[in-house]
Protein backbone atom coordinates (compact mmCIF):
# COMPACT_ATOMS: atom_id res chain seq x y z
CA UNK A 1 0.00 0.00 0.00
CA UNK A 2 1.34 3.63 -1.19
CA UNK A 3 0.63 6.28 1.36
CA UNK A 4 -0.14 9.82 -0.18
CA UNK A 5 2.35 12.90 0.68
CA UNK A 6 0.74 15.63 -1.30
CA UNK A 7 3.11 17.75 0.38
CA UNK A 8 6.15 15.75 -0.03
CA UNK A 9 9.38 16.57 -1.96
CA UNK A 10 12.38 14.58 -0.16
CA UNK A 11 15.71 15.60 -0.93
CA UNK A 12 18.90 13.34 -0.25
CA UNK A 13 20.53 14.77 3.27
CA UNK A 14 24.01 13.24 4.60
CA UNK A 15 23.85 9.71 5.47
CA UNK A 16 21.80 8.95 2.88
CA UNK A 17 18.55 10.37 5.13
CA UNK A 18 15.81 12.12 3.31
CA UNK A 19 14.78 15.51 4.71
CA UNK A 20 11.76 17.32 3.72
CA UNK A 21 10.91 21.06 5.21
CA UNK A 22 8.38 22.91 3.87
CA UNK A 23 6.38 26.31 4.04
CA UNK A 24 2.84 25.55 3.09
CA UNK A 25 1.86 28.17 5.87
CA UNK A 26 2.90 31.71 4.66
CA UNK A 27 2.67 33.53 8.21
CA UNK A 28 5.67 35.67 9.16
CA UNK A 29 6.24 38.02 12.14
CA UNK A 30 8.22 40.56 12.70
CA UNK A 31 10.41 40.37 15.77
CA UNK A 32 11.18 44.20 17.43
CA UNK A 33 13.76 42.73 19.86
CA UNK A 34 16.23 41.15 17.26
CA UNK A 35 15.36 42.77 14.81
CA UNK A 36 14.08 40.15 11.88
CA UNK A 37 12.00 38.92 10.70
CA UNK A 38 10.12 35.09 12.05
CA UNK A 39 8.78 32.33 10.29
CA UNK A 40 8.03 28.75 10.31
CA UNK A 41 8.68 25.27 8.10
CA UNK A 42 7.27 21.91 8.80
CA UNK A 43 8.75 18.71 7.97
CA UNK A 44 6.12 16.51 8.47
CA UNK A 45 4.83 16.95 12.30
CA UNK A 46 7.97 18.79 13.37
CA UNK A 47 7.90 22.79 13.74
CA UNK A 48 11.01 24.34 12.94
CA UNK A 49 11.34 28.10 13.62
CA UNK A 50 13.49 30.21 11.49
CA UNK A 51 14.20 33.90 11.63
CA UNK A 52 15.70 36.23 8.87
CA UNK A 53 18.28 38.94 10.47
CA UNK A 54 17.85 42.60 9.08
CA UNK A 55 21.65 41.98 7.49
CA UNK A 56 20.11 39.43 5.33
CA UNK A 57 17.51 41.14 4.23
CA UNK A 58 19.50 44.00 3.47
CA UNK A 59 21.37 41.77 1.10
CA UNK A 60 18.42 40.29 -0.47
CA UNK A 61 16.79 44.50 -0.59
CA UNK A 62 19.45 46.97 -0.35
CA UNK A 63 16.84 49.49 -0.42
CA UNK A 64 14.52 48.61 2.19
CA UNK A 65 13.64 50.78 4.97
CA UNK A 66 14.54 49.36 8.25
CA UNK A 67 11.24 49.45 9.59
CA UNK A 68 8.47 46.92 10.54
CA UNK A 69 6.63 47.25 7.11
CA UNK A 70 10.24 47.48 5.32
CA UNK A 71 11.70 44.66 6.23
CA UNK A 72 8.29 42.21 6.52
CA UNK A 73 7.99 43.91 2.48
CA UNK A 74 11.46 42.57 1.86
CA UNK A 75 10.69 39.37 3.51
CA UNK A 76 7.80 39.31 0.89
CA UNK A 77 9.30 40.03 -2.24
CA UNK A 78 11.93 37.33 -1.34
CA UNK A 79 10.05 34.62 -0.39
CA UNK A 80 11.56 31.86 -2.83
CA UNK A 81 15.07 32.60 -2.28
CA UNK A 82 14.32 32.66 1.89
CA UNK A 83 12.78 29.21 1.96
CA UNK A 84 15.45 27.96 -0.49
CA UNK A 85 17.90 29.29 1.93
CA UNK A 86 16.14 28.15 5.13
CA UNK A 87 16.27 24.39 3.21
CA UNK A 88 19.48 24.42 3.10
CA UNK A 89 20.05 25.29 6.79
CA UNK A 90 17.73 22.57 8.21
CA UNK A 91 19.20 19.24 9.43
CA UNK A 92 16.19 17.03 10.44
CA UNK A 93 16.49 16.54 14.36
CA UNK A 94 18.82 19.11 14.67
CA UNK A 95 18.19 22.02 16.82
CA UNK A 96 14.06 23.68 16.60
CA UNK A 97 14.88 27.12 15.35
CA UNK A 98 17.52 28.55 12.85
CA UNK A 99 18.51 32.07 12.02
CA UNK A 100 19.65 32.97 8.48
CA UNK A 101 22.61 35.96 8.08
CA UNK A 102 23.23 38.08 5.03
CA UNK A 103 26.44 35.43 4.35
CA UNK A 104 23.57 32.36 3.71
CA UNK A 105 22.57 34.30 0.36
Amino acid sequence: MRLFRPFANPRPAVGGQSQTIEFPNHSRSYDPTRRAVRFWGHDNVIEASFLINEGALRRLAPDVCIDEPGLLQAFDSNRDLIYAAAAKVYVRGGRGSYELDAVDF
